[in-house]
């Protein structure tokens, strides 16, 4: 999977930012914060996360979908994201 290593930087800030975001939530519960602060930070991770996973396969359809060549790796790219997006909209 070249294209999560060229961007792994942005990837992993991504991932950090999420840490950071659940971390919040460890500590609102800790301090016994209103469950509507609960709530928006965790719709807050919920939003992370979403775009994490959009641009996960974003770019999984641009390299392994549109940018190749034959039907073949065209077609097991395409089954590789079926398979994933069932698996993350269940």
């Amino acid at each position: 999977m070249g294209h999560t290593v060229q961007n792994k930087s942005k990837l992993i800030a991504r991932v950090r930012r999420l840490r950071g975001q659940m971390e919040a939530i460890e500590r609102a519960l800790e301090a016994e914060v209103s469950c509507a602060e609960i709530l928006n930070l965790a719709a807050s991770v919920r939003g992370a996360t979403n775009g994490l996973v959009v641009e996960l396969l974003e770019d999984h359809l641009r390299n392994h979908v549109v940018d190749v060549e034959g039907d073949a790796q065209r077609k097991a790219g395409a089954d590789e994201l079926i398979e994933v997006m069932r698996r993350h909209l269940k």
